[in-house]
């Protein structure tokens, strides 16, 4: 019973994650700031790292334990945690980016003089 729920609550959040991926990545293409293009790509490794991490949750909850799906749920979580990985590490990258282009911009940082 607890594992059944689990699967769907997996399978929902494995959908929002696509949903969120999917927007990001029709958002960086549709956008002309390079920056912009970088942070929304960045989200949309980090939403599809997120994704291949719970299709192998999934994975796991769904089949037995042969040695194939074994080693495709190993793949999938690998997978994931680099994409994982290498959003978060490019996020940070062009959020500092975009933060010292606003402030060369004139835009004050909040603090009052």
């Amino acid at each position: 019973m607890f594992i059944d729920v689990l699967k769907y609550a997996l399978i929902a959040i494995f959908a929002l994650a696509m949903v969120c991926s999917a927007l990001n990545s029709i958002r960086s293409r549709r956008t002309t700031d390079p920056i912009a293009i970088g942070l929304y790509r960045s989200w949309t490794n980090i939403w599809m790292g997120s994704m291949l991490i719970i299709l192998a949750l999934i994975l796991m909850f769904v089949f037995t334990g042969s040695t194939l799906s074994v080693v495709v749920e190993a793949l999938f979580l690998i997978m994931g945690a680099y994409n994982l990985f290498a959003g978060l590490r490019n996020r940070s990258y062009y959020a500092r980016l975009q933060q010292h282009a606003d402030g060369g911009a004139g835009k004050t940082s909040g603090q009052s003089a």
